[in-house]
């Protein structure tokens, strides 16, 4: 039963109270007072879900507001989406990919620039090209200038050479595939260390036959590279002393000094362990000094061998 049929059946059973007992107890105005309240009651009962209908209703409406503002932004994202891609969609492909490798070229010149700067006291120097920079290196050996080379090199993406004067049995491609896309400082030291001891080793060698040619029994054989020397000598020019055979060998190709040593006697057979102590001596010397002041050493010691040490 509904709330007003239940109002209504409380007022109907109230006058029938009156009409069947006559005045009720308390009289007729205590019976209009109950009734007053039974009446109040019941519109609350009445107006309570009313008003939370109401309250309802209210949130629902701004649920809804809420609603619709967020599917609005959400439109507006969607555009502004649709206008950025549009307008990259306009640009050429490359274009902002072009624009950072340019930057990435600057800095790398101008990171060459002051590499040649900071280092230009040590033998490596250069200039800026219209194409990149042009570095020149100028070998020395103890004090001693001696050749120089250049590396034309070419600032682009990726880095080139265009001209250089490297020798041809430098490890130049090898070395440029190392270090010259990814440490520019890197490739020239190594460059510079390879060159380097190329020329320290042409250098003993050139001195050797140039300063100490009474000292050798037999020309100086040498390769390109000068890893590789073999050579006869006796420790007193123009005396009766047996010859040494020294191979020399420069696994290294950064070093100035040989990495193995072979010395071997010319002639004898069986030699007193006087010799033997001077063969690895010699063996000793050439593994620690460079060629010249091995046989300056020769020369200054006046080295005389006592022949009848000889077995």
């Amino acid at each position: 039963m509904s709330q007003e049929g239940s109002c209504k059946s409380e007022e109907m059973e109230l006058a029938n109270t009156l009409s069947t007992h006559g005045e009720s107890k308390g009289g007729v105005l205590a019976h209009l007072e109950r009734l007053e309240i039974h009446m109040n009651r019941s519109r609350k009962k009445l107006e309570e879900p009313q008003g939370a209908q109401a309250l309802g209703s209210a949130l629902g409406t701004k649920i809804q507001k809420l609603r619709r503002l967020r599917d609005k932004l959400r439109a507006e994202v969607k555009q502004r989406q649709a206008g950025v891609k549009a307008s990259t969609a306009n640009v050429e492909p490359d274009q902002t990919l072009d624009m950072s490798e340019q930057e990435v070229l600057e800095r790398k010149r101008e990171n060459l620039k002051a590499i040649l700067q900071a280092y230009r006291f040590t033998g490596l120097s250069g200039k800026l090209t219209s194409r990149g920079v042009c570095v020149c290196i100028n070998t020395a050996f103890e004090g001693n200038l001696l050749d120089s080379y250049f590396v034309d090199l070419v600032i682009q993406k990726p880095l080139r050479i265009h001209h250089h004067s490297i020798p041809v049995f430098i490890p130049l491609e090898e070395i440029s595939a190392k270090y010259l896309q990814t440490n520019i400082q890197h490739f020239l030291f190594s460059l510079c260390e390879y060159l380097n001891a190329y020329s320290g080793r042409k250098y003993q060698a050139d001195r050797l036959q140039s300063d100490f040619a009474a000292f050798l029994a037999g020309p100086l054989q040498r390769n390109a590279l000068c890893n590789l020397l073999s050579f006869t000598y006796k420790v007193e020019p123009g005396g009766q002393s047996f010859p040494f055979c020294a191979r020399l060998l420069y696994k290294d190709l950064t070093l100035t000094l040989p990495t193995d040593v072979t010395i071997t006697y010319q002639g004898m057979e069986a030699l007193s362990t006087s010799w033997e102590e001077q063969r690895a001596s010699h063996a000793n010397l050439f593994r620690t000094k460079p060629l010249h002041q091995v046989f300056t050493s020769f020369a200054r010691k006046g080295e005389t061998l006592d022949m009848s040490l000889v077995s």
